[in-house]
């Protein structure tokens, strides 16, 4: 019994995740602002801009348009994507705690926050899955 995913809809649901991931941030920044300051404000963008710039890499090349082609491209792309997802990722943080001064906690709340996304998701898609295997189950 083969399970099959649309890749339109996966695509979808891939840069919702990064939409919500940016959602998250602003969410973050704006109660950063009021209880801690600007300066807690401007590391909870960056620590959240880190983590969704980094996802943002990872579904360009996971679900880029040579992705759909075959099984092993798909496969190779997601590895590419998480490649650079880490790269990004490494590069970034690097860069804001080199050059920048920021508040570590706010910076990395943001940053985990951006994480607790992909779990709200996939918590979200799971009875999604579940009726998709019952449906191929049938047909099978």
């Amino acid at each position: 019994m083969a399970v099959t995913f649309e890749l339109p809809n996966a695509r979808r649901l891939a840069f919702g995740v990064v939409l919500g991931q940016t959602a998250v941030t602003l969410a973050v920044a704006g109660v950063c602002w009021p209880l801690a300051g600007s300066r807690a404000a401007v590391s909870a963008l960056l620590g959240g801009g880190v983590g969704t710039l980094a996802s943002l890499a990872m579904v360009a090349l996971a679900f880029g348009g040579w992705a759909s082609a075959s099984a092993e491209r798909m496969l190779a792309a997601f590895y590419a994507g998480e490649i650079a997802k880490f790269v990004v990722m490494i590069a970034l943080l690097v860069a804001v705690l080199r050059w920048m001064q920021p508040a570590p906690i706010a910076l990395l709340a943001a940053f985990g926050a951006t994480f607790l996304v992909y779990w709200i998701v996939l918590a979200g898609s799971l009875p999604a899955f579940a009726r998709m295997r019952r449906r191929a189950g049938e047909r099978g």
